[in-house]
C-alpha cells in the first residue's frame, strides 16, 4: 500500500520538535563532543546532529517517545547534517556520518514499533 492510498484512509500524525526534545535532557558540551569530536576547537552544544553519534541513546529515546504518542512519521535528527551548516562548527567532515547515523537512528525506533 502506498502513502496515498493510506492517507484516503485515516490521517497520519507526524512527530513533533526534536530540538525542544533535546533541550529537556539539559546536555552538557560532553555530550555534544562525546569521543568523537574531542579535537574540535569550536563550542558544539546546540548542534543537535552531533548527538547523532555522541547520544544516539537520546535521539532512538525521543523517537520512541513520539512513536508511543500516537506518531505515524518520524523524522530523522538531520536537519542541520549538511556541510554547509557544519562548517559553522568545525565538522563539515562529518555531516555525511551524522545524516547516515540520523536517518539510521529513526529507521531502527521506527522497526522496533513495528
Amino acid at each position: 500500500m502506498t502513502l496515498q492510498d493510506i492517507i484516503k484512509k485515516k490521517f497520519l500524525i507526524l512527530d513533533g520538535a526534536m530540538g525542544t526534545m533535546i533541550q529537556r535532557y539539559k546536555l552538557t558540551e560532553d555530550d555534544y563532543r562525546g569521543v568523537v569530536f574531542t579535537d574540535c576547537a569550536q563550542e558544539l552544544k546546540g548542534n543537535n546532529e552531533c548527538l547523532n553519534l555522541t547520544r544516539p541513546d537520546i535521539i532512538k529515546a525521543i523517537h520512541r517517545e513520539y512513536i508511543n504518542a500516537g506518531a505515524d512519521i518520524i523524522e530523522s535528527n538531520t536537519f542541520s547534517a549538511n556541510s554547509i551548516s557544519q562548517s559553522e562548527y568545525g565538522c563539515a567532515d562529518m555531516a555525511e556520518k551524522m545524516a547516515y547515523e540520523g536517518a539510521r537512528l529513526a529507521r531502527e525506533a521506527a522497526d522496533q514499533a513495528q
